[in-house]
């Protein structure tokens, strides 16, 4: 009788754990759904959509009078300048941080001074015009304060020269 009253308790004990870990597991089961609803919550919130749209771009604070030099037919080794025309439409000064090429045989000049409001610069462009055939070149302008580069262009055609006999 004995034994079977401890196993009766036994069976007893181990349907109440088995009650218990199903309650549990359902519990867990609850708790890891809720959790996966909060991270994806928090995923959606946590993207940034609106810091690109309050970032200036260069055409909100300068006007160039032209963005795009076609040199035409140009002679081969004879190197070429154009002169771009920055204008400060905004009503602070604006400083260009940086001017650089696509390339080695393109060199814009550093503007050193910053440009008033209303006021213009000139951005000089050289181009050796080494190699014959079409080309394409882009110069980057960079300045203080807005993460966007403006970009002009300079395009042409190097001819090489006729052989001397």
């Amino acid at each position: 009788m004995k034994k079977t009253a401890l196993f009766i308790a036994g069976i007893a004990l181990t349907v109440s754990v088995m009650a218990q870990t199903s309650e549990s597991t359902k519990q867990t089961q609850a708790n890891k759904a809720k959790l996966k609803q909060q991270t994806t919550e928090v995923k959606t919130v946590a993207v940034p959509v609106q810091a690109a749209a309050n970032q200036p771009s260069p055409d909100d604070v300068i006007k160039m009078n032209t963005v795009k030099h076609d040199f035409g037919k140009i002679k081969q080794g004879v190197p070429v300048n154009y002169s771009f025309e920055i204008k400060n439409t905004s009503n602070k000064p604006i400083v260009v941080e940086n001017s650089y090429a696509s390339c080695g045989c393109t060199t814009p000049e550093k503007i050193v001074e910053p440009i008033a409001p209303g006021g213009t610069a000139k951005l000089k462009v050289q181009y050796n015009a080494a190699n014959p055939g079409a080309f394409t070149k882009d110069v980057h302008i960079k300045l203080a304060g807005i993460a966007q580069e403006k970009i002009v262009q300079i395009t042409g055609e190097v001819v090489a020269e006729a052989p001397k006999n």
